[in-house]
């Protein structure tokens, strides 16, 4: 990389802190696209909901949460024949994990949709090698990433099915990108991706450097014997979550 091009994402990664700086103070969002919401809960055997059922209790505080503050609405009621309808209506995509006890869970994650429309599923071969898997995940970026506001947060899925990956690789996107992934080998792909994605050279706001991506993190799970799915969810440099537990 150039040094003009080093300079010219330093300037957009102080941009970049300045705007979260700012929309922290004035408590409005870090971007104007305020996303499709995902929701992940977990509910205990013992926990009774009252007054309704616990999907109507997270569409109805999502609803609110765009309806009463500074939130865009993003969500129209169909992708095909109603996109001029943006009435808030099944704005979440719920998923439920049912576990023992008293506790409630609920993971809130709303994603913006230019970093969604970046993310890719390949249905590989079991006879894929570590560096076809690498090819893929890099191609997707290089494909993508200027679109998706780099630097991006990289969610990877590996396992299940082609209806199941995706949410596997958004699911990594809730990791903890500020600490050593505890499985060893994990952490060791992680980095090995990392690296290769920030040797693209494609930079903050696409301007060039060495910081495509700020974090990777993987999930892995069982397949059928005949499957590999991949899964690549981006997500822009504005990651956003919310953990609440009841």
């Amino acid at each position: 990389m150039t040094s003009n091009n080093t300079r010219a994402g330093s300037q957009v990664l102080a941009q970049l802190i300045a705007n979260y700086q700012d929309a922290a103070a004035k408590k409005m969002p870090l971007c104007q696209d305020c996303g499709y919401i995902t929701a992940f809960a977990k509910l205990g055997n013992m926990v009774v909901i009252e007054n309704g059922t616990l999907s109507e209790a997270i569409q109805g505080g999502v609803a609110a949460a765009y309806n009463n503050h500074n939130l865009r609405q993003s969500v129209i009621a169909d992708a095909f024949f109603e996109r001029d309808n943006f009435k808030p209506r099944r704005m979440a995509r719920i998923h439920t994990s049912l576990i023992r006890g008293e506790v409630l869970k609920i993971t809130i994650m709303p994603k913006g949709g230019g970093s969604d429309n970046a993310s890719r599923i390949k249905m590989m071969k079991p006879t894929a090698s570590p560096e076809e898997i690498l090819e893929f995940i890099t191609d997707t970026v290089k494909e993508t990433a200027i679109s998706a506001c780099p630097p991006l947060f990289i969610g990877i899925g590996i396992g299940g099915s082609f209806d199941t990956v995706g949410t596997l690789a958004k699911k990594a996107l809730l990791e903890n990108f500020e600490k050593p992934n505890l499985d060893p080998k994990l952490d060791k792909l992680e980095t090995y991706i990392l690296e290769a994605v920030n040797k693209l050279g494609i930079g903050p706001g696409g301007l060039g450097g060495d910081v495509t991506a700020l974090g990777v993190s993987v999930l892995t799970g069982p397949s059928h014997m005949a499957s590999l799915p991949v899964a690549v969810n981006i997500n822009c440099n504005s990651l956003r979550s919310v953990e609440l537990e009841f």
